[in-house]
């Protein structure tokens, strides 16, 4: 085993990080058509690994609502989480949108609703097509030759699968001693080996690794989304070459802002999605988790299918393990 590799020479060659070249797109070992990188370790067999070892006595949500007025990515103009009617029990007695009768429409109390909002808020995921350099994207995909009017048509959520793997918590917060980490805490190798090393934990290839900061204690304070401690990308490539298919955060951007990069303003979001093949999950809730001291569990979660986005909601869960 090289000094710079932490898995046998077989399994290295599985993980997309060790063909990462900075600032450059890697193109995926899973062929030229790979749009979900490090989500193919999971399979049959890694999914009958989790699943049989699985305690669903209790069960964590690692998500947090939607609702008007909740913290989120909107500094750079993007759409605030907004909801409204669009039928109401007495409005349709009024407008009557169904074309029926009056005593109809007071019987049957009609509610319904819409919501906008922008791909990236709440608890989600981040997609290949999300980040990138010089026009081109994870497996070298072009946005010349691959994003059309209205959406990217390559690496899209709709194409990852239901996560089902072991996942790790690494409480980076309580491992300092403090409920939440100082504004731009820059988590790097040695806090991530730290934390391994002080909870008694590995990280395995075909892991979820979620860190906590601390941030949701801040929640929903608008205070959450800035100066946000979080990986830097030596953690990041720490993470990812162990072989992790996942990496998620507690907080808003998942890695330290703001940058300490003089061009890259996002250069953990660039390693991961267009160097390493590793997708994000942000805002992800952990305090309950870090409470109970359950480090190791099943992680279980899919996100919503829509066609071509750059990130979509994901309600994950988490169980103990037998």
């Amino acid at each position: 085993m090289c000094m710079a590799c932490y898995v046998d020479e077989a399994t290295k060659s599985k993980i997309i990080a060790y063909n990462a070249e900075f600032h450059k797109v890697t193109k995926s070992p899973y062929g030229s058509d790979d749009e979900i990188g490090m989500l193919n370790l999971i399979d049959a067999k890694s999914r009958s690994a989790i699943i049989g070892r699985t305690d669903a006595s209790k069960v964590f949500d690692l998500s947090v609502d939607h609702f008007v007025g909740m913290p989120g990515w909107f500094g750079a103009g993007d759409q605030p989480y907004q909801i409204w009617m669009t039928h109401t029990p007495q409005g349709e007695i009024v407008a009557n949108t169904m074309g029926v009768t009056r005593q109809q429409n007071e019987l049957v109390g009609y509610s319904g609703d819409s919501i906008s909002m922008y791909t990236h808020c709440g608890t989600h995921i981040d997609t290949f097509n999300h980040f990138g350099y010089n026009g081109e994207i994870f497996n070298g995909f072009t946005a010349r030759d691959h994003l059309g009017s209205r959406a990217w048509d390559i690496c899209g959520p709709e194409k990852y699968p239901p996560i089902f793997a072991r996942g790790i918590l690494l409480d980076i917060a309580a491992m300092h001693g403090v409920d939440t980490l100082p504004p731009s805490h820059a988590i790097g190798k040695a806090d991530i080996a730290g934390c391994l090393k002080k909870q008694g934990l590995k990280i395995l290839p075909g892991d979820v690794v979620l860190l906590r900061t601390g941030q949701m204690l801040l929640w929903p304070d608008m205070a959450f989304t800035r100066n946000t401690p979080g990986l830097n990308r030596e953690g990041a490539e720490y993470i990812a070459k162990h072989g992790a298919l996942m990496i998620g955060v507690d907080n808003l951007t998942l890695e330290q802002t703001p940058s300490a990069h003089e061009l890259n303003f996002f250069p953990v979001h660039t390693y991961l999605l267009a160097e390493a093949g590793v997708p994000i999950l942000e805002m992800a809730f952990l305090e309950e988790l870090a409470a109970e001291r359950l480090y190791e569990f099943a992680f279980f979660g899919a996100c919503i299918k829509l066609r071509g986005a750059t990130g979509a909601p994901m309600r994950p869960v988490a169980m103990p393990l037998t």
